[in-house]
């Protein structure tokens, strides 16, 4: 009961701070700035806000703060739908101010509304947000998408409804601290994320639990290994994921393929869907791949991985090309 209490009173505290902040934001705006987004006399009218509310408040209200919390108010008065909810006496807020800071460097309104939702829904701490904001995470899942979808990732977060619903293209495995050019045997790699496990799950996403490693086939006599394998609580599936240090195989593809059929028999009980199979590679040619899962029944994918942080231009280059041709 103490905890829970506990929990609450901080919750409260934050609830408070947010739309508190919120407010002041929208009061030097609207009162201080005459609705204008920035002063007649600039940088000044921070300073003496600072200055004054430091004064009489004590911390909290250092100029860079202060700046925040204007920012905060004009960029979320501009997406009608999250001014309202702040506006509210009802309201409720999920993320703290530091993860709001954090949104707030995000470039367009499409990005601010994905991330406010995917944190609220998967509970990410503050490290956790910067890590898929640096990821580039919303561009990437956004580019599997028509103009609609974007829009919807945007509004609603992430759904999970189908098993093309949790793939990415590319994995960004930075995380993993391999220099791009290293020559790494795919052990060393299956290593690498075992050992970041945690790292590993933030990336693939929400509903993912870990079985097992080197998963063990044994078919007339031969055995083979899977080199890792999931549960998907949400699409209440086994997924597998292969590793490839090169570039992804059609042999690569057909022994997915076995696995596959293998779980889909003899490991899926009552209640289990089928398994999803993941090729991961370094590369892939996109033709070999569409002749290889041709005519394929099985819910097989193949993606690449990379070890270092997208170019953030370049993503965005690209979905702004897409919202263009969609128009």
């Amino acid at each position: 009961m103490l905890q829970k209490g506990r929990e609450q009173v901080a919750h409260s505290v934050n609830t408070i701070l947010v739309q508190t902040y919120w407010l002041i934001g929208k009061h030097i705006v609207e009162f201080e700035q005459g609705g204008k987004e920035k002063a007649d006399y600039g940088s000044q009218l921070l300073d003496q806000l600072s200055k004054d509310l430091s004064k009489q408040y004590g911390k909290g209200f250092s100029r860079s703060n202060v700046f925040q919390i204007r920012q905060f108010y004009l960029r979320f008065s501009k997406i009608q739908t999250l001014s309202g909810q702040f506006e509210s006496t009802k309201y409720q807020s999920k993320l703290s101010w530091s993860h709001y800071i954090e949104i707030l460097k995000a470039d367009s309104d499409l990005e601010v509304s994905f991330y406010i939702k995917q944190s609220e829904k998967e509970n990410w701490s503050v490290r956790e947000l910067k890590r898929q904001m640096k990821s580039m995470l919303f561009h990437r899942l956004a580019l599997s998408k028509d103009k609609k979808g974007v829009l919807e990732l945007s509004e609603q977060g992430q759904e999970i409804q189908k098993s093309e619903d949790i793939l990415k293209d590319p994995y960004v495995l930075e995380f993993l601290d391999l220099p791009e050019n290293f020559q790494y045997l795919e052990g060393e790699l299956e290593e690498k994320l075992i050992s970041n496990l945690q790292n590993f799950l933030l990336e693939l996403g929400k509903g993912f639990t870990f079985e097992k490693r080197q998963y063990r086939i044994s078919i007339g006599g031969k055995h083979f290994y899977v080199d890792l394998v999931f549960y998907h609580r949400i699409l209440k599936c086994f997924v597998l994921i292969d590793l490839k240090r090169g570039e992804v195989t059609h042999q690569d593809v057909g022994q997915m393929n076995l696995y596959l059929n293998y779980f889909r028999k003899e490991q899926n009980t009552e209640g289990d869907n089928p398994p999803i199979g993941i090729v991961l590679g370094a590369s892939k040619h996109n033709i070999l791949v569409e002749y290889a899962t041709e005519s394929i029944g099985n819910q097989l994918f193949i993606s690449k991985y990379q070890l270092y942080l997208p170019d953030k231009k370049q993503l965005e280059n690209e979905l702004n090309k897409l919202l263009d041709e969609n128009y």
